[in-house]
C-alpha cells in the first residue's frame, strides 16, 4: 500500500488543496501560498476564493476535484455535517483522493468523525487526520497556531513543513484525538473569556479604567493568552469575527455530550444560547462579554 512517507513535502513538488475559505481557512490558505505551495481550491460560495484566484490558485468544481489534483487537501469549514458532506459524500474530498493521498480536517469537529473518516481514509490507501486549531483569526494570519493533530504519527511527522508553515502542530495521539483536544481547548477558553468578560464587567462598574485595569493584572495570575488576544478587542467592542459565537456554542455542547460534569462549560454554553437567542451568533466568541452586560441591565 504506497504511503506519503518517501515523498518529502516541497513547495515544488506537492500539490495543496484547501476546501473552506471562511475567515480562518483564508488566512491560512494565504500563507501557504506565500510559501510557495500551488494551490487547488473549492468554496461554496465561488466568490470567497477570487481572492486566492488572484494569486495562482486553481478552482475547482467539487471536493472531489480538489482531491484528484492534489497529494495534501486541508478542510476548514464550519460544522460536522459539513465535514461530513465535503469529505465523505459521493462528490467529497475522499471519492477523489489517490491512493496515497492524506486528508487534513482543521475543522472543530467530532472526535468519532474524526476516526470514520480515517477509516474510511485507510479502507483507500489513504490517510487522514484531524488537525483542529487553537488560536483564532490572529494566529491564522501569523502563522502562530497551536495544531492540535491526531492520527497516524509517522503522517503528522510527513506534514510538519505544511503545519510549520501555519503554526507549531503537536501530535496528540490516534485518530479523533485532535478533535477530543479541541473540545478541551473550547472549554478552557470559554471559562477565560467569561472571566475576562466579568473582571471588564466588574471593573468598568467599580469605576477603573479597563485599560489601566487589564495592564495592571496582566502580568499576574490573571493573565492569559485569551486576555492577550481578545481583552482589548472586548474594550474595543471589535467583534468582528474569527470563531464566531455559534461555533464555540457548537464545540462546548460537543464537550457536554461526555459523560462528564462540567458545570462551568454548562453554564457557558448557556451564555453562547443567550448570544445566539439575541440575534449574535455570527458575532466573534468573545462577544460573551455582550451576554453577561445585558444581565447587569446594559443594552448594547
Amino acid at each position: 500500500m504506497e504511503t506519503p512517507y518517501p515523498k518529502p513535502i516541497t513547495p515544488i513538488h506537492t500539490r495543496v488543496g484547501w476546501i473552506g475559505i471562511g475567515v480562518m481557512g483564508m488566512a491560512m490558505a494565504m500563507r501557504l501560498q506565500a510559501a510557495g505551495y500551488s494551490l487547488t481550491v473549492y468554496a461554496r460560495s465561488p466568490e470567497k476564493a477570487l481572492r486566492l484566484q488572484q494569486r495562482g490558485a486553481r478552482s475547482a468544481d467539487s471536493p472531489a476535484d480538489v482531491a484528484r489534483a492534489s497529494d495534501v487537501v486541508f478542510t476548514m469549514v464550519g460544522h460536522p455535517s459539513d465535514v461530513r458532506s465535503v469529505v465523505l459524500s459521493e462528490t467529497g474530498a475522499l471519492a477523489g483522493l489517490n491512493a496515497g493521498g492524506v486528508l487534513v480536517d482543521c475543522t472543530s469537529s467530532q472526535p468519532s468523525l474524526a476516526r470514520e473518516i480515517s477509516e474510511a481514509a485507510r479502507a483507500k490507501g489513504c490517510w487522514a487526520v484531524d488537525a483542529p486549531v487553537s488560536g483564532g483569526d490572529v494566529g491564522a494570519r501569523d502563522g502562530k497556531l497551536a495544531i492540535l493533530a491526531g492520527g497516524d504519527g509517522g503522517v503528522v511527522a510527513w506534514l510538519r513543513p505544511l503545519f510549520e508553515v501555519l503554526g507549531k502542530p503537536t501530535h496528540v495521539g490516534p485518530a479523533g484525538c485532535g478533535q477530543s483536544c479541541k473540545i478541551g481547548n473550547q472549554i478552557v477558553v470559554g471559562a477565560n473569556l467569561m472571566g475576562l468578560s466579568e473582571g471588564l464587567i466588574f471593573a468598568e462598574k467599580a469605576g477603573l479604567d479597563l485599560r489601566e485595569f487589564m495592564e495592571s493584572v496582566a502580568p499576574g495570575a490573571a493573565g492569559s493568552k485569551v486576555m492577550e488576544l481578545f481583552g482589548t478587542r472586548m474594550i474595543e467592542r471589535d467583534f468582528r469575527p474569527g470563531g464566531v459565537a455559534e461555533y464555540m456554542l457548537k464545540d462546548m455542547g460537543m464537550g457536554l455530550q461526555d459523560e462528564v460534569v462540567l458545570p462551568g462549560a454548562a453554564l457557558c454554553k448557556e451564555m453562547y444560547v443567550s448570544m445566539i437567542a439575541n440575534g449574535d451568533g455570527k458575532i466573534a466568541h468573545h462577544g460573551l462579554i455582550t451576554a453577561i452586560e445585558r444581565l447587569n441591565g446594559k443594552k448594547n
